[in-house]
């Protein structure tokens, strides 16, 4: 997987760095892949499929909730292996489960991905209107992703992991969202997580911190 710049994300990524709303701040990112092999993604690659076929001779597909019809297609694979390959390039220290990971993935649309952004990030979306006078965020999105990836030819994913099994978990997290939009085609990939932070959650952990430093400065200045 390669990481690829472009310029409409730029921007985008800029306003979406640190969206202070006063209690709370609201940061996004996108970043662009191609779906090429590079460094050491090709083993990476070959270990995933081994996971799932080893799954696979494992599983019985009597039980209704076992991923084993989907994962037994290879385009199928391929397209989750592509996805986990996203996921280790955003987060090179988190182990990824293919097999995990697929109960994570829900196949989503544009319209249910917009239901969740204008719900999510309405806020921030008026910020975007006050400080750029024109275009609504969601637009400059669509017209953004539509240049990198082209929307009408993409399929889109939602990734929602447990508690205990996310990556993307921080300090003062309130929420968080991560899709994926990829063009089978195009072999690429773009992924977007936006989240909210407690910004009353993170100035309390400064101040836990500075406490904690003032201790060690009392401690070390005692003749013990």
């Amino acid at each position: 997987m390669k990481y690829l710049e472009y310029t409409p994300l730029d921007c985008i990524n800029d306003f979406l760095s640190d969206v202070n709303l006063g209690e709370r701040t609201i940061k996004g990112c996108l970043e662009a892949y191609s779906c090429k092999h590079t460094g050491t993604d090709k083993k990476l690659s070959l270990s995933l499929d081994y996971e799932i076929l080893d799954y696979l001779g494992k599983s019985s597909d009597t039980d209704s909730s076992s991923p084993v019809e989907y994962l037994s297609s290879r385009s199928s694979r391929k397209t989750l292996i592509y996805l986990v390959l996203t996921l280790y390039h955003m987060y090179p220290d988190y182990d990824f489960s293919a097999v995990k990971a697929h109960q994570f993935f829900t196949e989503e649309s544009w319209d249910s991905f917009k239901q969740i952004f204008d719900t999510y990030m309405f806020e921030a979306s008026k910020e975007w209107v006050k400080k750029n006078e024109g275009s609504p965020l969601l637009d400059t999105l669509y017209k953004a992703l539509d240049e990198v990836v082209k929307l009408a030819e993409c399929e889109i994913y939602s990734y929602n992991p447990d508690l205990d099994a996310d990556p993307f978990l921080e300090r003062g997290s309130i929420w968080s969202s991560i899709f994926f939009f990829y063009n089978r085609k195009l072999k690429r990939v773009v992924s977007f997580r936006f989240y909210c932070l407690s910004n009353l959650a993170a100035e309390g952990f400064l101040t836990d911190e500075l406490r904690y430093e003032e201790d060690d400065e009392i401690f070390n200045d005692m003749d013990m």
